[in-house]
């Protein structure tokens, strides 16, 4: 039975990991479609409180969220599974890509990538519309999420998202206390013990690993993926200019071959942490190629990880503090705006150019909305109906 259920959380993940195109905030509308909608495995409640935690947290938010859904699900090997099912495609194409698989990078511009990006839209869409009735049911939280989005469109810095989401989360602790409190499932994490060990862990390496740089080369990449892991907020398109810092004066890899392989990481699906493989895998020192990838790999999502299990086990006990329940509140209805905002830049920006695009997005919510298609079944309908119409 418990082998079921990790095989059952590796595979969702495998899915989305395969089909998850559009950058973070998109994947948090291919999760809320498959773990809450169709899955039913966290509440709606439960995991819009998840996901405006894991934008405070350091790390790539969307990897998160998956992490801790499949530690609720199954236990701390299923949180593990989850990262590796949601990550591992991404990872493999963008080594074989450094290995000059040039086939990547020429279909950036093919017709079925431009069809998985028009579903992208879709989903995000029937996401954002979705958790709008359960989040925002009033005016004043749907003005709290509209001001979110128009902020965060005219000022596009994750400074901003973090200081939209803490404005209001300090608004609903003081002004939406008679709000409805929506039903909520605890989220089942690890022990306690578990949680302190991890962040003993998190601290630990990141104080540690310096230190042992001058011993080789794989601690010297060791150490530099797992401080750009620990310290970035944000996710992937922020850790673009620290990763920069880290391995270009150093000669690992030169800015042609970086940003090469950044730019074919935002054409794939899956996390775009998963650019450490391609660096670790290119990287001019030994050790690279497979062991390069792995290392850099482990090194990046690491933190992400041990914070996760280190802050999960004690998130509970935080949220029912009345006025940590009742800054929810603002928050939730912040993160529909940060998701509303996530539609229009980069997912419809990328995707949407002419009035067939539209039609093809638009069909895609309709069988989301109305006829309950699974979100895998749009991606594929629009990648037919892309290829056929274009």
């Amino acid at each position: 039975m418990l082998i079921m259920k990790y095989l059952e959380v590796f595979f969702t993940a495998l899915r989305l990991g395969l089909t998850s195109f559009g950058g973070p905030m998109a994947h948090l509308a291919f999760f809320h479609e498959e773990y809450v909608k169709r899955k039913k495995w966290i509440s709606e409640q439960a995991y819009a409180d998840l996901v405006a935690l894991c934008q405070f947290l350091p790390g790539p938010a969307s990897s998160q969220v998956g992490m801790a859904i499949g530690l609720h699900r199954a236990g701390i090997p299923g949180s593990f599974l989850s990262w590796v099912g949601f990550t591992v495609p991404s990872a493999i194409i963008l080594v074989f890509f450094g290995f000059g698989m040039t086939l990547i990078d020429s279909m950036t511009s093919a017709l079925w990538i431009h069809g998985l990006k028009i579903s992208a839209v879709s989903v995000v869409a029937h996401a954002v519309f979705g958790m709008a009735k359960k989040l925002c049911p009033d005016r004043v939280r749907a003005t709290i999420a509209i001001i979110s989005s128009v902020l965060v469109l005219l000022f596009n810095s994750i400074f901003v998202q973090v200081f939209v989401l803490g404005i209001f989360g300090l608004y609903g602790a003081y002004f939406l206390k008679n709000s409805n409190v929506l039903p909520h499932e605890p989220l089942k994490s690890c022990s306690s013990k578990i949680g302190i060990i991890s962040l003993t862990l998190f601290f630990g390496l990141l104080i540690l690993l310096p230190s042992l740089r001058p011993i080789s080369q794989t601690f010297r990449l060791f150490d530099s993926f797992y401080r750009t892991g620990a310290l970035v907020f944000g996710g992937g398109h922020v850790v673009l200019p620290l990763l920069q810092s880290e391995v270009i004066p150093a000669g690992w890899i030169s800015n042609d071959l970086f940003m090469a392989g950044y730019g074919a990481a935002n054409a794939i699906p899956g996390p775009l942490f998963a650019f450490s493989a391609y660096v670790g895998a290119v990287s001019s020192e030994s050790p690279n190629g497979w062991t390069g990838a792995i290392i850099c790999l482990i090194a990046s999502f690491l933190p992400a990880f041990l914070i996760v299990l280190g802050v999960l086990p004690y998130w509970e006990k935080i949220r029912n503090i009345p006025k940590i329940r009742q800054s929810m509140f603002g928050l939730n209805a912040s993160v529909v705006g940060l998701l509303l905002a996530a539609l229009y830049h980069p997912v419809w920006t990328s995707a949407i150019f002419t009035l067939k695009d539209f039609a093809l997005a638009l069909l895609g919510f309709l069988l989301l909305e109305i006829w309950k298609f699974q979100s895998w079944m749009i991606v594929l309908t629009t990648v037919v109906l892309s290829l056929i119409l274009f």
